[in-house]
């Protein structure tokens, strides 16, 4: 009997280590809802129902028609790697070499090139829990170990100074944070930041602070991480703030060190990033589109300041008030519903009861994964109101 070809594949180990990402299990079955005839309201993904501006389309079109496809430097183009510079001047107070801003595919390129420059076999890496998934998987590309730290409330779900003190040890080499953090929307407090980013400094380790929802800021204006050192690595995207999710742009601000590594690393993993991503992102940065992106973060607000208390009308409680992206981290022990303490089986009895989707924590680490669920509010309005009527029928409080 001849071998298949599928029994003749073996797998390199990494595999085994990175976990299906359930809330693209989760969107599988309301498509099928969906394409069964159902309306199911969208409260999962982590995507702006706002898409790129008219500026940046016409930026794109135009460039296109110019025939500026081809490839660019591994770096980005000057003009971009410019205007993000002067981004950082307008938005932070900070001067920013352009020089030291690397153009990446998304910022999944931006933290798995950082983590490959940085991260080495059986390195360990800091990072609270809960966090993005996709994090640790990138530490876990580069052979190195993400360290989960249970991080509750009371540290607004993040890492602490006392952590990183804490838990240093011999194979560490740095931490890994996001601040507004995916899943939880908060931010870490600047003088705690401040405070991990010197105890880090003192242990001769990196920091690498993922940025991507920082434009999305409601109650304080921003901090970069940047203001506290230029040994600082950050992340940042279009796709959030600037509503260009499947464009795949992100950039890298890094220590002068790095940049040379970054551009060999990125020349032979990705070539460049998108050229025509590139020139259509220079007008982002106009005036005009900044101001249509201030109004969607508004519009991001006046969501988040309806859906919290309403969350809270139906059961679930929020033990700290997200202060930027587009998430809700919700504990769900208190609802009434049979699988309110279990928030995989609750957001399925949500889904298949009530056509709303949602994300349970089991995605986002291993420490009380089954007591929380984390709520989008990239979508309209109206479909939250709508999703909150349903959701109190569910629960019996409609």
């Amino acid at each position: 009997m001849n071998a298949t070809a599928d029994s003749l594949l073996t797998l390199a180990a990494r595999v085994d280590s990175i976990q299906p990402f359930y809330v693209m299990e989760l969107m599988k079955e309301a498509h099928a809802l969906e394409q069964a005839g159902r309306d199911v309201i969208h409260m999962s993904i982590g995507e702006p129902d706002f898409t790129a501006p008219e500026p940046v389309v016409e930026a794109a079109a135009a460039a296109l028609r110019r025939g500026v496809t081809q490839y660019t430097g591994a770096l980005g183009i000057s003009r971009l790697r410019e205007a993000i510079a002067g981004h950082y001047a307008r938005a932070y107070g900070l001067t920013v070499s352009p020089e030291r801003i690397v153009v990446t595919a998304g910022a999944s390129a931006a933290l798995l090139l950082a983590c490959l420059a940085l991260v080495g076999r059986d390195d360990e890496v800091l990072m609270p829990d809960p966090s993005y998934p996709c994090n640790r998987h990138f530490v876990a590309a580069a052979e190195g170990r993400a360290v989960l730290v249970p991080s509750g409330p009371e540290a607004r779900f993040q890492l602490t100074a006392d952590d990183v003190r804490r838990l240093w040890g011999d194979r560490t080499r740095g931490v890994l944070l996001a601040s507004p953090s995916n899943p939880t929307g908060t931010s870490l407090e600047p003088a705690e930041l401040k405070r991990i980013v010197e105890a880090v400094r003192e242990r001769g380790g990196f920091t690498i602070v993922d940025e991507i929802y920082q434009g999305l800021s409601y109650d304080a204006p921003p901090v970069s991480a940047l203001s506290f050192g230029d040994d600082v690595v950050t992340v940042n995207s279009f796709s959030k703030y600037f509503n260009m999710t499947g464009w795949r742009l992100g950039w890298l601000v890094v220590p002068p060190a790095l940049v040379g590594i970054l551009e060999k690393l990125a020349q032979n993993l990705f070539i460049c990033a998108s050229a025509l991503a590139q020139h259509a992102a220079l007008a982002c940065f106009e005036p005009g589109t900044l101001a249509i992106y201030d109004a969607r973060r508004l519009e991001f607000k006046r969501r988040r300041d309806y859906l919290v208390p309403a969350l809270e009308s139906l059961g679930f409680r929020v033990p700290v008030m997200p202060d930027g992206a587009f998430y809700v981290y919700a504990h769900c022990g208190h609802v009434a519903h049979p699988a309110a303490g279990d928030s995989a089986t609750l957001t399925n009895a949500m889904l298949h009861d009530a056509s709303v989707v949602m994300v349970p924590g089991m995605d986002f680490g291993v420490h009380a994964p089954h007591d929380y669920i984390r709520v989008s509010y990239a979508t309209a309005y109206a479909r939250l109101e709508e999703a909150v009527e349903r959701l109190g029928r569910l629960f019996g409080r409609g």
